[in-house]
């Protein structure tokens, strides 16, 4: 949610008095307050038949009406969700937000109710097709009644769609039979950029991948150069322990856990006569990069190093869910201030500050940061910057176009993270507030 302030000064404009300041417990504040409201209404209607005593409790029981509730709930909040809960009473509900940013699915028959995040998960579970299973549209419903009867309900108006693409590139399962060829195509269309990276070298090229969730495009990658007729040579160069994940380790350990994930295949390359191509879905803060993968490419002694990511350069942080809060964090956003500074741009920083502190709604100022410079000014920068001291061999880096990952995913728009165009007012401003919070620790 990105807007919590403002749902608390509501919800504490109606009387209601939260203890703990947090998306969950004011959501159950609030839904609590509807929940009453809703109640109330039915109290008042239960006398109107001349019901009394625990009769007027069986009635309320039996006609509470979640729609009501959800209704009156989620038109308060800003952002990415999908909301499950279930009243004392045994009403259950899954609400997605009217963007369609968070993915739900769901599976229902004569028996059972089934809602998940991910197609593959209720597939495997239930043993069903594709066909059987359905997405929950952006601000529907799935409702169930404490007898069992379930029905979709549209709560709110649905809005432009922006469903998260990063879904598709990382967090979501890539068994998924659209996000598998998703993958494929993203790690396809790369082979333009790669062939001019190696100079058109192929013959003496190693095409590999950075394990485990970028697998899927490393093989639409390999095939992209088949389908042009190059023979290319593929080896598991890198190999990964599945039990340690730097992504969502804490700051203070990701640096040591990312020089003890992965290890190589010693002898997989020709030393000084092979590149390297090896592709990964995603770069965002470099760290596994600089503290660990280049350092054990290098031991191989390739000719070249080119890093290849199946996703745009990440620029902007997220606010729906995933944890990518401060702009600080991405390479993509320290080399372009590094080339600010390098340039004596500083002017450009100030009026992004006040712009972003002055007007946080109008727009997301922080887009300026990035217009001074290409794609590439930027690859390069981010190279010096995460090139480890006394590597040999060069590197280059290529990413995914905006272009192609709209190819690729094409009823997934949701591009925030790359583009800085966010679905919602409060992600915009949350956006502008963490460059205001940057500049305001830079600076101090």
């Amino acid at each position: 949610m990105t807007n919590i302030d403002e749902v608390f000064q509501f919800l504490t404009a109606q009387g209601q008095s939260p203890r703990i300041y947090g998306d969950s417990y004011i959501t159950l504040e609030l839904m609590g307050h509807r929940l009453d409201r809703e109640v109330e209404r039915l109290y008042e209607e239960a006398k109107a038949k001349g019901l009394e005593g625990l009769d007027i409790t069986q009635y309320i029981d039996d006609h509470v009406e979640m729609a009501n509730v959800l209704r009156k709930t989620m038109e308060h909040y800003d952002g990415g969700y999908v909301m499950c809960g279930l009243t004392g009473s045994g009403e259950m509900f899954a609400v997605r937000d009217p963007w369609g940013i968070r993915p739900a699915f769901y599976y229902r028959d004569d028996e059972m109710v089934a809602l998940a995040s991910e197609r593959p998960v209720l597939q495997t579970t239930f043993n069903l097709q594709c066909e059987d299973i359905h997405e929950l549209k952006p601000g529907e419903a799935l409702i169930v009644r404490r007898n069992g009867e379930s029905r979709l309900v549209q709560i709110m108006p649905a809005k432009q769609l922006s469903a998260c693409s990063f879904e598709r590139i990382y967090f979501s399962r890539g068994s998924d039979r659209d996000i598998y060829q998703e993958r494929k195509r993203l790690g396809e269309q790369l082979t333009p950029a790669i062939l001019k990276a190696i100079d058109g070298d192929v013959e003496n090229t190693v095409f590999s991948y950075i394990p485990n969730t970028a697998e899927v495009a490393y093989y639409g990658m390999t095939d992209g150069f088949r389908q042009q007729g190059y023979n290319v040579r593929t080896e598991k160069v890198v190999w990964k322990d599945i039990k340690l994940r730097t992504f969502i380790a804490d700051n203070s350990e990701r640096n040591d856990l990312a020089a003890h994930v992965y290890d190589i295949s010693y002898g997989s390359l020709r030393p000084y006569e092979d590149n390297l191509v090896i592709i990964d879905d995603s770069i965002v803060r470099g760290t596994t990069l600089r503290e660990s993968i280049f350092k054990i490419l290098d031991r191989l002694h390739p000719k070249k190093i080119v890093m290849v990511s199946s996703s745009p350069q990440i620029r902007y942080p997220d606010y729906y869910g995933i944890d990518m809060a401060h702009l600080e964090e991405f390479c993509a956003f320290r080399a372009t201030m590094a080339l600010i500074e390098k340039k004596s741009l500083t002017s450009r920083v100030q009026e992004v500050y006040h712009a972003c502190k002055e007007h946080p709604l109008e727009a997301n100022h922080v887009r300026r940061i990035y217009e001074p410079f290409t794609v590439e000014e930027i690859n390069e920068k981010i190279v010096e910057m995460l090139r480890p001291k006394d590597m040999q061999a060069p590197i280059e880096l290529v990413f995914q176009s905006i272009e192609g990952l709209h190819h690729a995913c094409p009823n997934h728009p949701g591009d925030w993270y790359f583009t800085g165009h966010y679905p919602t007012p409060g992600g915009t401003r949350l956006c502008n507030q963490a460059f205001v919070n940057w500049y305001e620790n830079a600076c101090n």
